[in-house]
């Protein structure tokens, strides 16, 4: 199958409801190619996205081989009603409906990257998240996605995941808290086995750090805005950072944080605001 390189930068689709289409155009002829979504009614419109992805391949602005795309399979208790599988079906059964009906939303034979949208517990990696990774593989092994990946996961639920013996993630999707010293942990965990470290709520998550006048007087400095310094430090940190931007003059701002950076010191100073 086609597959474009993992992109430095994802455009989140998330809570955009019926603005979803339109606003995923956006980000793509804002020059965004990593599209980040899941087959989750309740937080995400995934077939607005194909929609959005149908009409750039019409006009011209992407073909499909240009796209990282990226969605996710969600256990029924972070859904709504709207279930993209049977609720009485086993697990393993669960991920190959949902896979089916995100490929018909999305209009393609295959997506680059299939995440597990949080484990089955929010302590143990559990039987339930053993079968649905295994049927995961089984889809990536099938054709229908490149790569895999696991989101909202703890280092416990990564030691215990790999302590089965299964095989390991490309992509680790977690909300970064400054607080939290930016997910240390599991970065560290992610960098000891090239697992790629995807970043979101940088911004929303760590209001402190973007109000920060240290950041601000980076972004003086570099007639840039704090957000942009945010995405430069987290890239600094090896992170591949999500925006979910509604805005078309922060998604140019946000790319632009791709050719900014920052010293040693600096990604230092950073790190140590609120961790």
């Amino acid at each position: 199958m086609a597959a474009p390189a993992v992109p430095d930068f994802l455009y989140g689709t998330a809570w955009k409801e019926d603005r979803t289409a339109a606003l995923t155009g956006l980000a793509l002829r804002a020059g965004f190619r990593g599209i980040d979504t899941a087959n989750q009614r309740r937080h995400y419109v995934e077939a607005g996205v194909g929609e959005a992805l149908v009409a750039a391949y019409r006009a011209g602005v992407v073909t499909r081989a240009d796209i990282f795309l990226q969605t996710k399979f969600t256990y029924q208790r972070g859904q709504d009603h709207r279930l993209p599988y049977d609720s009485a079906a086993p697990v393993a059964t669960q991920v190959a409906q949902s896979m089916a009906s995100s490929l018909e939303h999305l209009a393609t034979d295959h997506v680059d990257s299939y995440v597990l949208h949080g484990p089955a517990s929010g302590r143990d990696w559990t039987e339930d998240d053993v079968d649905a990774w295994a049927a995961m593989l089984r889809e990536r092994d099938i054709g229908h996605t490149r790569w895999l990946g696991v989101s909202n996961v703890s280092l416990r639920h990564l030691v215990q995941m790999e302590a089965t013996g299964a095989e390991r993630p490309t992509f680790v999707q977690n909300r970064c808290y400054a607080r939290f010293g930016w997910d240390r942990a599991v970065r560290t965990f992610c960098a000891e086995r090239a697992i790629v470290y995807q970043a979101f709520s940088l911004l929303t998550a760590n209001p402190e750090v973007v109000q920060h006048p240290l950041v601000g007087r980076l972004a003086l400095r570099e007639d840039v805005s704090p957000a942009q310094i945010v995405f430069a430090f987290a890239r600094a940190l090896g992170m591949l950072p999500l925006t979910g931007t509604s805005d078309a003059h922060h998604m140019a701002q946000d790319l632009g944080s791709r050719t900014l950076s920052l010293s040693v010191d600096e990604v230092q100073a950073i790190e140590a605001l609120a961790g």
